[in-house]
């Protein structure tokens, strides 16, 4: 018998920071779905875990509040498609400053366990703003036809 599958389709998800190129934010592959690098960038520009400390501009950056942020982004695009975080079976993070992991891995940790996705974390140089501290890409599977009897079971 002959399966059908769609061609692979891609999206820009409404309320979420626009890309800083021309890629989506999702795309579909059969029943795999891919999310670009995801950061705690909000859909006007500004960058959750950045706090102005002092009058000279001194700077404080929370990795912990930008993993939180990173990981809801990410549920939200999943979510666009109708598939949320436990349908990742992949992530890799990007941390500029391995000195970040522990706070990271903690917030990570929230949502997360050892039934999660499979995760590669590496430190990179930097990101493509310098109040970035971590970007988060994803993999999910989320079969398209869950109702549809595969031919072994016909």
């Amino acid at each position: 018998m002959t399966t059908h599958s769609a061609a692979p389709s891609a999206k820009l998800v409404e309320g979420k920071a626009t890309p800083r190129g021309k890629f989506p934010h999702i795309k579909r592959a059969g029943d795999f779905l891919f999310v670009s690098g995801t950061s705690s960038r909000r859909q006007d520009n500004t960058i959750a875990g950045v706090a102005h400390v002092d009058a000279l501009g001194a700077t404080h950056l929370d990795v912990a509040e930008q993993t939180r942020v990173v990981i809801e982004n990410i549920r939200d695009i999943l979510q666009s498609v109708g598939a949320d975080l436990s349908d990742l079976v992949e992530l890799c993070a990007y941390l500029v400053d391995m000195n970040d992991f522990a706070a990271y891995n903690a917030v990570y940790a929230q949502y997360f366990d050892y039934d999660g996705p499979t995760r590669t974390t590496v430190a990179v140089h930097q990101l493509p703003h310098p109040q970035l501290r971590i970007e988060i890409k994803a993999i999910a599977y989320k079969p398209l036809n869950v109702n549809q009897p595969t031919s072994a079971s016909r």
